[in-house]
């Protein structure tokens, strides 16, 4: 059912945890299956992911995708990390079953929603500093 990939990034998932002064966060969940999935970015000032971790609340492969996708961003610009696509999470694992696709989604839109809310910050943190005269 599962690749030997999927199965060893879910008994040893990598970048558990959460970045207390992330500098983005991404949280997205799957109603129909219950995964949740939250990632969490740190970002240098070349806009290169220098930190990433991750915190799931789902199956094996929610789990899987979280933990793989961290480890293809890391240490990748932002847009570069933009490009990655669903369809290429689940093939860096070997695969999914196709009932477990869903999951894979999570994974790079919670990726996505993590950059797009840095990006976010950091233009609301230039028009405070425009208003203040900074």
């Amino acid at each position: 059912m599962y690749t030997e990939k999927v199965m060893e990034h879910f008994t040893n998932p990598r970048n558990v945890g959460e970045i207390a002064d992330a500098d983005g966060m991404g949280e997205v969940g799957n109603m129909k299956c219950g995964d949740i999935m939250r990632i969490y970015i740190k970002v240098n000032e070349q806009d290169v992911i220098e930190d990433i971790k991750f915190r799931t609340f789902g199956c094996g492969a929610a789990i899987a995708t979280s933990s793989v996708v961290t480890e293809m961003v890391k240490g990748k610009t932002l847009d570069e990390a933009l490009e990655v696509t669903n369809k290429q999470v689940a093939a860096e694992l070997g695969g999914l079953p196709e009932n477990k696709l869903h999951c894979s989604n999570l994974a790079a839109d919670a990726l996505h929603k993590a950059i797009e809310d840095y990006r976010n910050k950091r233009v609301a943190e230039k028009s405070n500093l425009k208003e203040t005269g900074k």
